[in-house]
């Protein structure tokens, strides 16, 4: 899908998509620790039906400059959007986040809850989790050990129920390799993994007030659904959406069970 603009702001690359018409609201997409913009190709047809869809990749990821802001937080990923919105001359839209993004999307509607309408969070937590951390430390083992290959090779596992590995093999593999050519240096890596587990926002969660999707995959190998269960519980507008299947990356598997979710509640209904 051809982008109808792309540019840089302080090293993040973004790119944005015109909707139907020149005042449909705007959304922004937020990818998880792989940061790629490409990540939300599933989605793209759906949303930009209906909405102007921003994209980007997140520092240190993909097209995006590699060098990390310092301390390396998620609240310095939630100023990275705030970045793209800018660049864009986009002052509030819908945010939808992947793990990653959907905590910096948690870290927004804090810091930032002028510039964000509904939120969608995706698999995402608000305090570290002991099985998140124990999925973390085998990954970083791995990367350590066996550097990008090792650590792309294991990622499906984490990512994908064991059936859709089975049937989609050849296209992991295919992706595998431009995902080890695309890696990016360890340093960055490790970084934006601890910023993942020293993310604790879990007493504010009562300030969020907006409206927010919480969804989750009851299946996730990496995030387990009760972070979702928690989110739900404890913001004081959510909703609680689970999939019965997908895994982590379930807005891949289950693209469309994913996409009917979401558009509605993005327009309000």
């Amino acid at each position: 899908m051809t982008p109808s603009a792309t540019g840089t702001a302080d090293g993040l690359w973004w790119e944005a998509h015109d909707g139907p018409s020149p005042d449909a609201a705007a959304v922004i997409l937020s990818a998880g620790l792989g940061g790629s913009a490409a990540f939300w190709g599933p989605q793209m047809a759906a949303l930009t039906a209906r909405f102007r869809v921003i994209l980007y990749d997140h520092r240190g990821t993909g097209r995006s400059v590699r060098a990390l802001t310092e301390p390396h937080t998620v609240q310095a990923m939630a100023d990275d959007i705030v970045t793209v919105l800018d660049a864009v001359g986009v002052a509030r839209a819908h945010l939808v986040g992947h793990a990653a993004g959907g905590n910096a999307g948690l870290a927004l509607a804090l810091s930032h809850p002028d510039r964000l309408d509904r939120l969608v969070v995706v698999n995402g937590w608000s305090r570290p989790d002991p099985h998140i951390a124990r999925c973390f430390a085998a990954r970083l083992r791995l990367l350590a050990a066996g550097g990008a290959q090792a650590y792309v090779e294991a990622q499906p596992l984490f990512l994908y129920p064991p059936d859709w590995i089975s049937a989609n093999s050849a296209r992991i593999d295919a992706e595998g390799a431009h995902h080890v050519a695309a890696f990016p240096p360890q340093a960055v890596m490790r970084a934006r993994i601890q910023a993942l587990l020293d993310f604790d926002i879990d007493d504010r969660l009562g300030e969020i007030t907006g409206p927010v999707l919480v969804s989750a995959s009851a299946d996730d190998m990496l995030v387990p659904p009760l972070c979702a269960r928690r989110l739900a519980q404890r913001l004081p507008n959510a909703t609680l959406d689970v999939a019965p299947w997908g895994g982590h990356a379930f807005t891949v598997t289950a693209a469309e069970t994913f996409n009917a979710t979401v558009v509605p509640f993005l327009e309000g209904d």
